[in-house]
């Protein structure tokens, strides 16, 4: 097994076919030759191409908002980061903004880049951007939510618990608290 960051080439792409299109993924189909000789047909899931943010909004010093929120795929009701997908002529950063006015109804005079994450890489070409908000100020813009959101307030020291909670599961979510927690310990 090797630990050096060796780069192999990429297979190549002999064709791309879209096997299924919704209103806001399509199904691609992508026949691969490997350097190896090696052929395969993957299916991968293709997204807007524009990405996604998630915000971790603190209120205070140690006090953050997280949304509840009805999660179709898993047909419940989850806990998380208020967070969606970047407009058409967005930049993440104004993303995030907007998100936050739309899903928590306040704005960020400070946005701090996190991290920017990936969703299962193998079947889904999807990033999403993660940042820390500070210094809000309330202000509320229209989203396209069905219904109105939970607002939740937590604090960044009682972590434990927030993470033994049934409806905190999204593995995005708990990447941006667990980094969001780092970030604060190192300022």
């Amino acid at each position: 097994m090797s630990n050096t960051d060796n780069k192999k080439s990429l297979p190549q792409i002999h064709s791309r076919n879209v096997v299924a299109n919704s209103g806001l993924f399509k199904i691609e189909q992508v026949d691969l030759e490997f350097s190896n000789g090696e052929t395969r047909i993957f299916e991968r899931m293709c997204g807007s191409g524009r990405g996604a943010v998630m915000v971790v909004p603190f209120i205070n010093d140690h006090e953050f908002l997280l949304v509840r929120e009805y999660a179709a795929g898993t047909h419940s009701y989850e806990l998380g980061f208020p967070k969606g997908l970047i407009d058409p002529g967005e930049s993440p950063e104004v993303a995030a903004n907007r998100e936050l006015k739309e899903e928590v109804g306040f704005g960020a005079e400070m946005l701090h880049l996190l991290q920017s994450v990936n969703m299962a890489p193998a079947f889904f070409d999807a990033k999403m951007t993660i940042y820390i908000a500070e210094n809000l100020y309330p202000e509320v813009l229209p989203g396209d939510e069905p219904e109105p959101l939970e607002v939740v307030k937590w604090s960044i020291n009682n972590i434990d618990t927030l993470l033994a909670k049934e409806d905190f599961i999204e593995a995005r979510c708990i990447a941006a608290l667990l980094l969001a927690e780092k970030w604060k310990g190192a300022r």
